[in-house]
């Protein structure tokens, strides 16, 4: 059903809207796409960049595609490039979704659309569309993972450890991811099943600068050593893998994985290889797979859409204001919301080797 519900979405962006005279056709050999991501040192922006840049060149379309290496300044610098180079469109996934309001400007100045790409940017009304997937709704999934990976519902024991880790604070993404986890887990927390080990919660403490792993195993380290000398961490809320690879490192390292002292359940995002792994192994719990074929297909289509001259139908316009006014009242922005699968080790082969998503090769099968 819900393959179904997304090829309906990608139908829809190709389909519903005609020209005066009858069904468009794309536009071969006709204009230049900017495409900016954030970074290449990050497996999942690969694939992203290069599914929606294989996809345009295959509709006839140039394709300057550009990685920022999470340099704000080069983000920025790479967008005023492609404004003078006249680009028709430009997809954007934002480092700091509010660092591109004057940028932005130019683009509208000079009538080129913006598609803000899975991360939404803020603070500004020169942001034509957004293309993502629910992400208030892949932070539900997250708690779910925790639900059931915990067994929150017929707990062993009661309360229950957690420790929970947010996404950057400077992307608007992370903190639906935190609300929807949240809005999932908080009747377990009211109940007594759940409790924070450190007392540590909301996006302004828990929140992880730039998604880093880095930062994310410092502070698990030191959370272990603050306030789980004599009791045991049951769970972690991550919402990224890099991050839930790093925090249960930093479990292995002072004892967990053991039939006496199992690895805290751990869920995540993003479905990038190594989790994959760790998932097979029995470590990582699961993950949230947002499938960057099906992103980068429906950013193909809503670009061919905007350049054929149609107003894409199917948009959500309730869902995602971005603290800006146009026209003299918030702007909401017009978006493309997609659906995620949980993964775990049950189904893992046929959400994504099955799929194509990952070879078996990659994953040593």
């Amino acid at each position: 059903m819900k393959r179904m519900l997304l090829a309906g979405m990608l139908l829809l962006l190709a389909t519903s809207m005609m020209f005066a005279g009858g069904k468009a056709e794309s536009a071969p050999g006709k204009g230049m796409v900017g495409v900016v991501m954030p970074t290449r040192s990050e497996e999942r922006w690969n694939k992203d960049g290069a599914a929606v840049k294989s996809g345009l060149e295959a509709l006839g379309y140039k394709v300057d595609l550009q990685f920022s290496d999470d340099d704000i300044p080069t983000q920025v610098r790479q967008i005023e490039d492609l404004i003078t180079k006249r680009a028709q469109v430009l997809v954007i996934a934002s480092i700091d979704g509010v660092a591109l309001s004057d940028v932005l400007a130019k683009a509208a100045e000079q009538k080129i659309p913006v598609i803000a790409y899975d991360r939404l940017i803020m603070k500004s009304p020169h942001v034509d569309y957004y293309l993502s997937f629910d992400n208030y709704a892949v932070g539900q999934q997250m708690g779910d993972i925790l639900i059931k990976g915990m067994n929150l519902d017929n707990p062993a024991k009661k309360p229950l450890m957690i420790e929970l880790f947010g996404g950057s604070p400077d992307d608007n993404n992370a903190y639906k991811f935190y609300d929807g986890a949240i809005d999932r887990l908080q009747p377990y927390f009211d109940n007594g099943t759940l409790k924070i080990g450190s007392g540590q919660k909301g996006m302004d403490t828990v929140g992880t600068l730039r998604w880093s792993n880095e930062l994310a195993m410092s502070r698990m380290e030191n959370l272990l050593s603050a306030y789980y000398t004599n009791q045991t961490l049951d769970g972690i809320l991550s919402p990224y893998d890099p991050i839930s690879l790093s925090t249960l490192e930093a479990c292995k390292a002072v004892g967990y994985g053991s039939a006496d002292k199992p690895l805290p359940v751990v869920g995540g995002q993003d479905c990038i290889v190594a989790s994959c792994k760790s998932i097979l192994a029995g470590e990582q719990y699961a993950t949230v797979l947002k499938d960057t074929r099906v992103l980068g297909q429906a950013t193909v289509e809503l670009v061919d859409t905007i350049l054929r001259g149609e107003v894409p139908a199917g948009l959500d316009t309730t869902s995602y204001a971005n603290d800006s006014i146009k026209d003299g009242k918030p702007y909401i922005v017009p978006s493309v919301l997609l659906e995620s699968v949980i993964v775990t080790k049950d189904n893992l082969k046929a959400e994504v080797v099955d799929t194509g998503y990952h070879t078996a090769a990659e994953l040593g099968l």
